[in-house]
């Protein structure tokens, strides 16, 4: 079985360095964990909408995921600071995942009972 490749983004006015990219796919590996196994890969992008100028819930953090066989899920966490930010969309993630493909799961596993007459 493949790997799940994780892919960090930031715009420019986001500091991209290393330490912040590496703190922030840990927090998001983490909080995704359970899903490893079924996701090709992981997206992150993080930016910080009003630049300079500061702002309530101006960093936002956007969470691509990628099911096997399934289409691209995608969720926003906005907060202050981009680990806030990028908590919000992680947890996100991982309730709309655990809906997906939990759903997917008991259709596959789980088939209803034949009527009973």
């Amino acid at each position: 079985m493949t790997t799940m490749q994780f892919q960090f983004n930031t715009d420019s006015s986001v500091m991209g360095t290393r330490d912040v990219a590496q703190r922030i796919e840990a927090q998001v590996r983490k909080r995704l964990e359970r899903f490893s196994d079924r996701l090709t890969r992981i997206e992150v992008h993080v930016s910080d909408v009003n630049g300079r100028k500061h702002g309530a819930d101006d960093k936002h953090c956007t969470i691509e995921a990628r099911p096997r066989g399934s289409r691209p899920i995608g969720v926003t966490g906005k907060a202050a600071d981009v680990d806030a930010a990028a908590r919000i969309a992680a947890n996100t993630m991982a309730e709309r995942l655990g809906r997906i493909l939990g759903k997917a799961e008991r259709h596959h596993r789980d088939p209803s009972p034949d009527k009973q007459d």
